[in-house]
């Protein structure tokens, strides 16, 4: 976005995301993923809801690979890239990774998406198909549209059971191998989890992103074990945008009725494009003392040029934009303040500081006796340009 200050004619270029945080729940990628955050702008914050534990040594992988070398199957699934790598490094430990292969290649390979697609072909294998939504939902679609009596189906599982879709391929005749390859399990380390979740509950956090959803399960389990589920819930379902990198991610939060934004591609730059369009559109804007006041989640725009605000000047301005034009009183003020306190001193302190920040003094008014008010601008009527209002 390209705005012009006040006092220049000169061109701000103002990142997307700037002025927002955005909390990242992933365990793998996670870094790829902040930076790819950061240079839009955005101030991450980490809080892996996760961990992947490989199964190389479990007896229930070993068993599934030497059933289908005994009897290859007639189709094999493979769902992601980095669990069929596992399996095949799996089975060259124990001396069965060409037996595996011969056994995966006599039969038909179908890759849910591009990187489980990539991983066949670095195996020296070829895939026959993969769908183009890239979701495990399709995958069995295109299976049952063919003949599955007496079929024998190999489903390399990620990281959770895929009941559903082995219940459909058992009913339509087919006979199915689950293979574990992972699992996911809570972080061994809950205290960034924590930290995390109590940002988002405290307000600091603008969008949470999901690329798994064992991480969404994850999250609400947590919080459910804190005694913080319903609060979670609230805040995902109000101010909080929960951004997934697609459907199957999405579904433990839609489940409990928690709106979610996802990509067309189930994509990590697509996620992040999706969120560097969504997030300024849901910047509240006020015609405020002859200036454009624009409040992001944890930073404030003055004529298009960022400003950062301190927490608690962040608590005040947004009180005061949710009544614009109209006076605030040192009370209500002081009960947004993080951490509250009955000393309304500490209202004129932030206001103070609030002040500095936004570089405008003029933008928020003493009324003598009562209060606070933003100089909104007659033609601003009282309502914001858009905005949702927060």
């Amino acid at each position: 976005m390209t705005t012009t200050t006040a006092s220049t004619t000169s061109p701000v270029e103002v990142p997307p995301l700037a002025g927002f945080t955005i909390g990242v729940t992933a365990a793998r990628r996670a870094e790829e993923l902040g930076t790819m955050l950061e240079r839009r702008g955005a101030c991450v914050l980490h809080g892996p809801a996760l961990r992947i534990v490989p199964v190389s040594d479990d007896t229930d992988l070993q068993a599934a690979t030497r059933d289908l070398i005994a009897r290859p199957p007639d189709i094999t699934v493979a769902t992601t890239g980095i669990g069929y790598r596992g399996w095949v490094e799996a089975a060259d430990g124990w001396g069965l990774g060409e037996d595996l292969l011969a056994a995966l290649g006599s039969g038909t390979l179908l890759a849910r998406g591009p990187k489980a697609r990539g991983a066949i072909r670095a195996s020296g294998l070829v895939d026959a198909w993969s769908p183009p939504s890239e979701s495990s939902a399709e995958v069995l679609e295109y299976l049952l549209a063919g003949p599955l009596e007496g079929k024998r189906i190999a489903v390399q599982l990620h990281g959770e059971p895929l009941p559903d879709v082995v219940e459909a391929l058992e009913i339509a005749g087919a006979s199915v191998v689950q293979v574990p390859v992972y699992r996911w399990l809570p972080p061994a380390d809950l205290g960034p989890l924590d930290r995390l979740l109590d940002s988002v509950l405290a307000g600091s956090v603008d969008a949470l992103a999901f690329t798994s959803a064992p991480a969404a399960a994850s999250l609400l389990a947590r919080a459910g074990e804190r005694g913080v589920r319903e609060d979670l819930i609230a805040v995902l379902r109000g101010p909080v945008l929960s951004l997934c990198v697609g459907p199957v991610t999405a579904a433990p939060l839609e489940a409990v009725d928690i709106p979610t934004v996802q990509p067309q591609r189930s994509r990590l730059g697509a996620m992040v494009r999706k969120l560097e369009a969504e997030m300024p559109d849901r910047a509240r804007r006020l015609p405020v003392a002859g200036h454009l006041l624009e409040l992001r989640g944890q930073a404030v725009l003055v004529d298009g040029r960022l400003r950062a605000v301190p927490p608690a000047g962040m608590a005040l301005l947004r009180s005061l934009a949710r009544r614009p034009g109209r006076v605030v009183g040192r009370a209500d003020l002081l009960r947004a303040l993080p951490g509250g306190g009955d000393d309304e001193h500490a209202v004129e302190t932030a206001m103070a500081r609030l002040r500095a920040s936004l570089g405008e003094p003029k933008l928020v008014q003493t009324v003598v006796k009562r209060g606070y008010r933003l100089a909104l601008d007659p033609t601003g009527g009282g309502h914001c340009q858009n905005g949702d209002g927060r």
